[in-house]
């Protein structure tokens, strides 16, 4: 049946709310498809506000993915802010898509990117406000589906309640395959209904359907064990691995935002995946392994992105972005290729120790030289150990030396607070390290406008990480040693000026911790919370600590664990994980061997990237039938697999 936008009526409502233009749809390379001719359709939501969710890769990469296949639809959806989420439930207007304003309602699929935890809220406002059942169990074959992927769902388990189902990894595969699924599903009518879509879905092995396993727990409150209750139901659902990058050169036509954005830049992923082995990195863990795209496709992709938007700016975008084994090639070629333009290039992560001035200058000849960011992470070296990023004082040190001796006047610097083991002595330590910077920095060029900006965020352990079994610090902790630091730079009167200080307070981390690391039981606690009000956590003036505090000791009152169970409790070894039955490839002994590795203090074991040493057996290349694909213009693309 024909669908009706909901613009007439919502564009009576723009001039009452603040940053209408969000709502409005109709940026550069969006897509309106007939909604008739569409045998199945997407509704994508980033779960935040416009101008954060816009730029997101994954969800633009979706979308194109999706609109290029005949007979498939897709649209985007974003978190509204309170005035209008109020008016909309006022006058009856629905959660909306911004390229044809359709209900959300009315889609086959509704997909959300979690890229954060923190988003959970909204994801709750944006279903009731669609007129969908917050639980799965509720909705029947007039609702979408409601599939949950992005970095946050290697852990879903806070959400089971509210998804129908899951996906792991890489989504452009797997979209276009639960497309197909879904298409012949309705074309044969609907068999056995929304739960026999649910059962083809799951038997794949590749959609986890949280409704198809219990869960059942020990009476200390650990978990028993996860058992599927579906026959042809897997015990393990695997994540998803693209490989040959190359095949899939998206986002082609990137969207162009008509409002402002966080990133108004074309963004290009020239590699996925990072082998580095820094153990409190998620991202890093569970995107191996590495594949490159060749500097060829790369070069590709940034004349037609640039040419479709007229972006002024192009990042290269990976978790780290200078490892890449043709940087140097490619910065340059690029760098030739739009030299005299307004074009420029950035690097947006870029490791102390992959840094050199050639490649920063090659980066910089059609822009200005705004400033250096770089992540030491650990501010003692003991903690850099543990985590196992392998960059000393004296790297860093030389690193920024060279930078100010070529012209640059600013760097930037990322820390955590609140690692495992960490004392108020490797935090005082950043103070030591940004000193030494600004030192350096006015010896090396004989001048005073030399300035660092210290950058701290509070750790939390994520899941699929050495650090999954690590206590989270608690927030007092993190919070008194922050106050120290600033005490520490404030009383340097020789530097205090030129080093400026910005960090998190630890509260918002602990809640971050036990949505991270929690299980199905703390989704009565996200309800809670919503229900109470909580809307956009991932913004310090909307996020409440007290609410989500007392919301979890009302809903845990009877249970035998809190909040603190859930974060600043350290696991054992045999515990089973929420995440346990979820394959992200890392063998759980390796995980278990590098966390024990990490705690050794100043002799902590490092770990090499095993893109150029033999392999340390972490399991995914294996049990996931992947490898790693370095150097793709070279015809041999892929390393052997060799085990240490």
């Amino acid at each position: 049946m024909p669908v009706e936008s909901v613009y007439p009526r919502l564009e009576e409502l723009l001039p009452e709310v603040q940053k209408p233009v969000q709502y409005v749809g109709g940026e550069l390379n969006s897509v309106v498809r007939d909604w008739d001719e569409a045998q199945v359709r997407w509704a994508l939501m980033y779960p935040d506000a416009y101008e954060v969710g816009v730029p997101n890769q994954g969800v633009q990469i979706l979308y194109e993915v999706l609109n290029e296949r005949t007979g498939v639809l897709a649209e985007r959806t974003y978190a509204v802010w309170s005035d209008m989420e109020g008016l909309m439930r006022e006058h009856g207007i629905p959660q909306f898509t911004v390229d044809a304003h359709r209900p959300v309602g009315a889609f086959d699929i509704l997909g959300i990117s979690f890229a954060s935890e923190m988003g959970y809220t909204n994801t709750l406002t944006a279903l009731d406000l669609a007129g969908i059942p917050l639980h799965s169990a509720e909705r029947d074959g007039s609702h979408p589906l409601v599939v949950g992927g992005g970095h946050a769902m290697f852990n879903p388990e806070p959400l089971a309640d509210f998804l129908d189902a899951v996906v792991l990894g890489d989504g452009e595969q797997i979209a276009l395959a639960m497309t197909e699924i879904v298409r012949e599903w309705k074309q044969e009518g609907e068999p056995d209904g929304r739960e026999g879509l649910l059962l083809r879905l799951a038997s794949t092995g590749g959609v986890y359907v949280p409704r198809f396993y219990d869960v059942t727990y020990l009476e200390d409150g650990r978990i028993a064990g996860y058992t599927p209750n579906r026959p042809g139901v897997p015990r393990t659902v695997q994540k998803h691995t693209v490989m040959d990058l190359d095949q899939w050169p998206y986002p082609k036509n990137p969207l162009v935002p008509i409002a402002e954005s966080v990133h108004e830049r074309y963004s290009v992923e020239i590699f996925r995946g990072c082998t580095r082995g820094c153990r409190f990195c998620q991202a890093g863990m569970i995107t191996r392994p590495v594949r490159e795209r060749s500097k060829e496709t790369v070069t590709r992709m940034v004349e037609q992105g640039v040419a479709s938007s007229g972006f002024q700016e192009v990042g290269l975008l990976s978790l780290s972005s200078a490892d890449h084994s043709e940087i140097g090639d490619m910065t340059k070629g690029l760098a030739d290729r739009y030299e005299g333009t307004n074009t420029g290039l950035s690097l947006p992560s870029t490791r102390v120790d992959a840094f050199n001035v050639d490649l920063a200058n090659e980066l910089t000849r059609n822009g200005r030289r705004s400033g250096l960011t770089f992540a030491p992470e650990g501010g003692s070296e003991r903690m850099r150990k543990l985590i196992n990023k392998m960059v000393t004082e004296q790297d860093l040190i030389r690193t920024v030396t060279d930078a100010y001796a070529s012209g640059w006047r600013q760097v930037k610097l990322y820390f955590m607070c609140g690692l495992p083991t960490e004392r108020d002595e490797d935090v005082l330590a950043i103070a030591d390290l940004a000193t030494e910077v600004i030192r350096v920095g006015r010896e090396t060029t004989g001048r005073k406008d030399i300035r660092c900006t210290v950058s701290i965020g509070g750790f939390v352990p994520k899941p699929q990480t050495p650090f999954q079994w690590a206590g989270q610090t608690p927030h007092e902790e993190v919070d008194s040693r922050l106050h120290k630091l600033k005490e520490t730079l404030r009383g340097d009167r020789r530097y205090a000026k030129a080093v400026g200080l910005r960090y998190h307070e630890g509260r918002p981390s602990i809640i971050e911790g036990l949505l991270s690391r929690g299980d199905r039981r703390v989704g009565r606690v996200i309800e809670r919370v919503w229900r109470n009000g909580a809307r956009f956590d991932g913004w310090s003036e909307h996020f409440s600590y007290e609410r989500w505090r007392d919301c979890a000791a009302a809903e845990f009152a009877e249970e035998p664990v809190d909040m603190d169970w859930f974060t600043v409790r350290e696991r054992d070894r045999e515990e089973v994980l929420p995440w346990d039955h979820l394959d992200a490839g890392l063998d759980r002994e390796w995980l278990w061997q590098d966390w024990q590795d990490s705690l050794h203090g100043q002799d902590a074991v490092e770990v090499d990237d095993c893109r150029w040493s033999p392999c340390y057996d972490c399991g995914v290349c294996p049990t996931m039938g992947t490898e790693i694909q370095i150097g793709p213009s070279d015809p041999s693309r892929s390393l052997p697999l060799t085990v240490l």
